[in-house]
């Protein structure tokens, strides 16, 4: 059970075998209680009180558990939208309040039998695309820790690209449900402005703020929209669902994707490529593809920030912030007190010049079925952002600043994994209300792909039948010089933990390459180590280039999890240096710099 993927169908199997809610909280509680990256989280509910209510659905009768689309179903919520009695703080800790009841689209959510686990990190006040923007710390890339999660839904999407809740509520205002979905592999729904209450949420700009979800597949995101989605008459904003839009049938579709000379990469050759080949793959489904004039998409993005309408922003929190000063992040208080030098005639120039690209959008739209374009046109490393936060960022919504602008909807999903073994993402959109034509073959394009944090498509078998997890403790780590050699087999990152307290640790003699072991002892330490999810087609192959003394052997975690993992014949540790205090081949390697070459190490 403890290997269990945390999709909606895996999970539904399960708990068909009789798997108890209790025990996939429980393994859901120690998994995040072991995840190194504490900045995921803002607040968390109490574990007892998960198990309290896991017990409860357990005692329920099967019919009762029939009428319940998400029984047993763990999800975070961004801490920008309201849980009953837990805080809402918007990552300002001098703005939180504690709300009474939830916001609308959780009540229907829980309702249906999703259960809390607790409110995730956000850029403060949900301005920026970065996720370093918050007291609470920068959630990083599941993939890379020195790279951005993205934002501003940061910790809802690494929860779910960690494996530590099956879905996340997010918001999206200018990309901040779709740029992390691109950041760690997952799938991202931006849906129609409207279909999704907004009511106790936050707001950043009122008229363009979206509910969004983040999910392992297209599937489960259209599983977790429709159940959501209703019409609140309480929420001005609301809009009707319309009938369902008709979806993108097997071959013989249209999509629109930016001219060569209308995108940027900002120098991300790697993200140029796997952008292309995005584009063969749905070739290779059946699109016939256009090339777009993208010029009133970019104008529209522009108006964005360079526009009036962060004055919407200034009208939404900017009273509070200029009486907090000194409790605001410094660049989102810059950014949202340029709402006051704007003036009503510069607002109404903007919304008649919006009216017209808008039109141009429609036509342009009324056209295709989809229009492709990057996520995010590169991903960048934490130090880099806080070095310059507000370019940064701006690039960072290249592709994404004007969908809510133009009233689109729109589906991240992930498209390949780039030479350095980071992820990279296409966004699918479609006009107002084609969640439908979206959704549908936005699971054709993770299909045919073929990876994702969630594993294999799941009609294809289930998780232990596709792939083998593997337990890393060198330089097969992410961000080290043999990480390609997982991700060019189409490995995935699970998680970053500790052993059980039961290995020594050595580097060996000889190198370069150097090399670490890890040898297990009766009683020894947790040694630092990633664990990597590789595709069983491809096992053999890897296996093949583990050099001698190193062995695959079991490996047993710190939450007593056991996995394969590279491991050190007792006879390779002739001559080597104890590294053991260490705790892991990073910090020894930094301690070794510059005598040791950090390309020169493996596993």
């Amino acid at each position: 059970m403890k290997s269990l993927s945390l999709d909606l169908v895996s999970l539904k199997s399960a708990y068909s075998e009789g798997v108890r809610v209790e025990d996939v909280i429980g393994e859901v509680i120690r998994r995040i209680n072991a995840y190194d990256d504490q900045a995921v989280w803002i607040s968390r509910v109490d574990a007892d009180e998960l198990l309290a209510k896991a017990r409860v659905q357990d005692a329920m009768s099967r019919e009762e558990r029939g009428r319940l689309a998400l029984f047993g179903v763990p999800f975070a919520v961004k801490d920008n939208i309201d849980v009953g009695g837990i805080p809402t703080t918007a990552a300002c800790p001098a703005y939180a309040y504690e709300p009474k009841e939830s916001a609308e689209v959780v009540k229907r959510l829980v309702a249906a039998g999703a259960i809390v686990l607790g409110k995730t990190n956000l850029d403060q006040f949900a301005t920026g695309l970065v996720g370093t923007r918050s007291p609470y710390g920068a959630p990083r890339s599941v993939f890379n820790a020195d790279y951005i999660s993205g934002g501003s839904s940061s910790g809802s999407a690494v929860a779910v690209a960690a494996g530590l809740a099956s879905f996340s509520l997010g918001t999206d205002t200018a990309g901040s449900g779709r740029v992390p979905a691109a950041f760690n592999n997952i799938v991202g729904l931006k849906p129609s402005k409207g279909l999704l209450s907004t009511r106790g949420v936050v707001p950043a700009c009122r008229s363009l703020d979206c509910v969004s979800i983040f999910a392992l597949s297209a599937e489960d995101a259209g599983t977790i929209f429709h159940q959501a989605a209703a019409f609140d008459a309480g929420d001005p904003y609301a809009r009707a669902l319309m009938p369902s839009d008709p979806i993108v049938a097997g071959a013989n579709f249209t999509f629109a994707a930016p001219r060569a000379a209308d995108l940027t990469f900002f120098g991300d050759s790697e993200a140029e490529r796997l952008f292309g080949e995005a584009v063969t793959r749905l070739e290779e489904l059946g699109g016939r593809a256009r090339r777009i004039d993208f010029a009133p998409f970019r104008e529209a993005a522009a108006l964005l920030y360079e526009g009036p309408w962060v004055a919407e922003r200034t009208a939404a929190v900017g009273r509070f912030m200029e009486e907090h000063p000194k409790e605001v992040d410094a660049t989102v208080a810059a950014i949202i007190a340029g709402g006051r030098t704007r003036t009503a005639v510069e607002v109404f120039d903007a919304f008649q010049r919006l009216q017209i690209l808008t039109r141009k959008i429609a036509t342009i739209m009324s056209e295709i079925d989809v229009l492709v374009v990057p996520t995010a046109p590169t991903i960048y490393k934490v130090d880099e952002v806080k070095a310059e936060p507000v370019k940064l960022n701006s690039r960072l919504g290249t592709y994404t600043n004007f969908m809510n602008l133009a009233d689109l909807s729109g589906l991240a999903v992930p498209a390949g994994i780039d030479a350095m073994g980071l992820p990279f993402g296409v966004t699918l959109c479609a006009p107002a209300y084609g969640e439908a034509r979206l959704l549908e073959l936005g699971a054709r394009f993770h299909a045919a792909l073929g990876l994702g944090a969630g594993g294999p498509m799941l009609n294809e078998g289930t998780l232990d039948d596709a792939f083998i997890e593997l337990a890393v403790v060198g330089a097969h780590m992410s961000g080290l010089p043999l990480n390609h050699e997982l991700t060019s087999r189409g490995a995935m990152f699970v998680e970053r933990v500790r052993t059980a307290p039961l290995y020594k640790f050595y580097a060996l003699a000889g190198g370069p390459p150097f090399r670490p072991g890890m040898v297990r002892v009766e009683s020894g330490a947790a040694i630092e180590l990633e664990v990597w999810r590789l595709p069983r087609s491809a096992f053999g192959d890897f296996m093949a280039g583990v050099p001698a003394p190193l062995c695959i052997g079991t490996v047993e975690l710190a939450t007593g999890r056991k996995v394969k993992g590279f491991l050190c014949e007792a006879a390779g540790i002739a001559g080597a240096d104890d590294i053991t205090s260490f705790g892991s081949w990073r910090a020894y390697m930094a301690a070794k710099q510059p005598s040791v070459p950090k390309q020169a190490a493996s596993d």
